[in-house]
């Protein structure tokens, strides 16, 4: 597939289904397989043509004007990001990890002693900390909405903390690092729209394998990572910010010469669009390979890609589901692709070490990632795995009798 020219409509439909291609343009296929998608997805050749390309660059006439000569194909980031959750490319700001651009939007809400912050109990690990961070550092009040016997968050429930507290902010992760989960974010965000109340989305896990729409999903801010089910590269992610949130003002605390102008020597005026959020440095050859992550997952096609992810992380459900001293532990309905369990018998890193010797990639959780909702289901670690789209369903078959494999193993 040629980057440069594949947003073409045949490209795109020669690629929807065709999974021979698709690993293919994947080197690592050949290597693994690889179910951590929801750790870094593994990237395709134009991704990694890209940032190689433009090192090479740097190399040959300087990294200032590696940066000035690839200018054009460097706005393809933004407008790439945009077309993904359909917004405009003025509200997209680059970040280095989804965890930078959720706490560069956290700096920018002026919390003060005695403001809520509403949330759910499958927040992400690091928004977590970022809020208790908060109360800490300014007497914020943290409530989190109970779930449903279903394991989602209780939207009805969240209606009504939203009218008794007026929070400051209301924060949901669309689909948690901790399982399968898959919160009703546009639900939340229409009760935020109705009682104008800020409305930011963890979207980490989700973008990428799912259609994500800002204007459906009601958000005042979303952030998400490159690495992980759009396969771009480590260090990259984005924020969104709606025009309701730049028009209110909302800058964050350390700007800088990249999002505002130093206009008199007491003064200094923001960036009028979401390039306030960003710093003047750039790694320009992420930044490249980034958009071309992006434009590689819409040629292949985000709504094929949320239809066949899902079905493969629900085929593996299926498979390990019989295995006795096997409990899968993802909850909600139509879960997304990322597939927890535990298994009785096993400590967590022997467990995998011995995936990692069938070459297969997964991942650990622990207790601490996740405090309410492992305290729950009363675990104190569970292996994720997470396909996507390039996997084969003969992998999911072979990954499930690997784990049925190792848990005969200790009786």
């Amino acid at each position: 597939m040629n980057a440069k020219n594949s947003a073409t409509g045949s490209a795109r439909e020669a690629l929807q289904l065709d999974v021979a291609t698709l690993r293919a343009d994947t080197p690592g296929t050949d290597r693994v397989i690889h179910f951590n998608n929801a750790g870094c997805g593994l990237m395709a050749r134009p991704v990694t043509a890209v940032m190689v390309d433009h090192l090479n660059l740097e190399a040959q006439i300087g990294g200032y004007e590696a940066s000035a000569a690839r200018a054009a194909e460097v706005r393809g980031f933004y407008t790439e990001i945009a077309a993904l959750v359909n917004t405009s490319p003025d509200n997209i700001a680059f970040a280095g990890s989804a965890t930078h651009a959720y706490a560069t939007a956290l700096s920018s809400i002026p919390f003060e002693a005695g403001d809520v912050i509403l949330t759910t109990r499958d927040d992400f690990i690091s928004n977590q900390i970022a809020f208790l961070s908060l109360r800490k550092r300014f007497g914020v009040r943290i409530v989190h909405a109970p779930n449903t016997p279903e394991g989602v968050v209780d939207v009805d429930a969240m209606a009504a903390l939203m009218r008794i507290h007026r929070p400051r902010l209301v924060s949901v992760t669309h689909v948690p690092t901790n399982s399968g989960l898959v919160s009703p974010v546009a639900e939340i965000g229409r009760l935020c729209r109705e009682l104008d109340l800020l409305y930011l989305v963890d979207a980490c896990q989700s973008v990428g394998q799912l259609v994500i729409d800002v204007e459906e999903i009601g958000c005042d801010l979303l952030t998400a990572t490159c690495r992980k089910f759009l396969r771009g590269p480590r260090g990259s992610g984005f924020l969104y910010v709606s025009d309701r949130v730049l028009r209110a003002g909302h800058e964050p605390l350390f700007i800088d010469m990249h999002g505002a102008r130093w206009t008199a020597p007491d003064a200094y005026e923001p960036a009028a669009t979401a390039a306030r959020f960003e710093e003047w440095e750039f790694p320009y050859a992420t930044v490249l390979g980034s958009a071309a992550a992006v434009r590689y997952a819409r040629d292949v096609g985000i709504e094929a890609i949320a239809r066949r992810t899902p079905a493969l992380a629900a085929r593996l459900r299926d498979g390990l589901a019989p295995i006795p001293g096997v409990r899968v532990l993802d909850r909600g309905p139509n879960p997304a692709a990322l597939v927890t369990f535990e298994i009785a018998g096993w400590q967590p890193q022997a467990f995998k070490a011995a995936m990692d010797g069938r070459r297969i990639n997964s991942a650990l959780s622990f207790r601490e990632f996740a405090q309410f909702d492992f305290g729950d289901k009363d675990v104190d670690w569970c292996l994720r795995l997470s396909p996507h789209y390039y996997n084969t369903e003969d992998e999911v078959d072979v990954v499930a009798d690997a784990v049925a494999e190792l848990a005969g193993s200790l009786s």
